[in-house]
């Protein structure tokens, strides 16, 4: 196929040597697949801010440190280079979270570097060389849910550990080969110690994936992981090889009615998340 003019550099620099086809298309990026060698990888082309339709960017933001106060000034002026260096910011936080979740124990994509807007990564395949399929065009038994759920919990709270909330999380954002589920997308992982949104997104990420798993073993609807996983991390008990339950007990206390309704709202909010992103991944 034509070599899309972003990829273009990496051809010339000797990292990629052809561009096979087009994987997919996203709110946040285009993939192609490459071959590097005698290897053959994916390019992720990170697409520019003004269209990117990753919505409420702002929130995924606070806690990411600039080590250079003139990048950071400027990133907050919002001038042109300041725009530049924030994109940077933006697409080196996959890299980075890549390897932290890596190095924790949670299977991820191998990253070989971000090149100009372009991360150059591991391809997920199964055994017979195909693309790894998308868990949102997987079915399986209720032994298999309950196994994969399992799994996928427990990457969530090694995330965690390793002070990391994904921040998007759902069946659009697993790949599953031989070998289980695989995550992927972080450019939007958040600093959980740093970002006052990270519980209420690791509430949502559990949240989305137990919904996925939960339609082949309904049983799954009923755990309380996240609840766990937090209370855990907040009491400084959370470590990687931990066995979770899934139970959580509330701390005893009358009902907050304000509580209830805000959970009320950030459930139709959510929903109505979750039909975005089906609409998006069938564009």
């Amino acid at each position: 196929m034509k070599t899309p003019k972003r990829i273009l550099p990496l051809i010339e620099d000797g990292l990629v040597d052809e561009v096979l086809s087009q994987l997919m298309s996203g709110k946040e990026a285009t993939v192609y697949t490459v071959r590097s060698g005698s290897e053959i990888r994916c390019a992720k082309v990170y697409k520019e801010a003004a269209k990117r339709s990753f919505k409420k960017a702002v929130q995924y933001q606070e806690g990411r440190k600039v080590r250079n106060s003139r990048r950071a000034r400027a990133m907050e002026k919002g001038s042109k280079f300041g725009r530049k260096q924030q994109e940077e910011v933006w697409q080196n936080a996959e890299v980075d979270a890549l390897y932290k979740v890596d190095a924790a124990g949670v299977r991820v994509p191998k990253p070989y570097g971000c090149f100009d807007g372009v991360l150059l990564m591991e391809l997920i395949t199964n055994d017979e060389g195909e693309v790894a399929p998308r868990l949102n065009d997987v079915t399986m038994s209720a032994e298999q849910a309950r196994e994969d759920h399992a799994v996928m919990m427990q990457y969530v709270m090694r995330m965690l550990c390793a002070g990391i909330v994904h921040g998007d999380l759902s069946e659009f954002n697993v790949l599953v080969d031989d070998y289980g589920p695989v995550i992927i997308d972080l450019p939007q992982a958040v600093n959980a110690a740093a970002n006052n949104n990270a519980e209420a997104m690791l509430e949502r990420d559990v949240d989305n994936i137990t919904q996925y798993y939960g339609q082949f073993a309904p049983d799954l609807l009923e755990t309380r992981y996240a609840e766990e996983i937090w209370s855990l991390y907040e009491d400084g008990e959370l470590h990687p090889d931990l066995q979770l339950s899934g139970h959580f007990e509330d701390p005893e206390g009358s009902a907050d009615v304000d509580s209830v309704l805000e959970e009320i709202k950030a459930a139709f909010a959510e929903e109505q998340e979750r039909l975005e992103r089906i609409r998006d991944a069938e564009e």
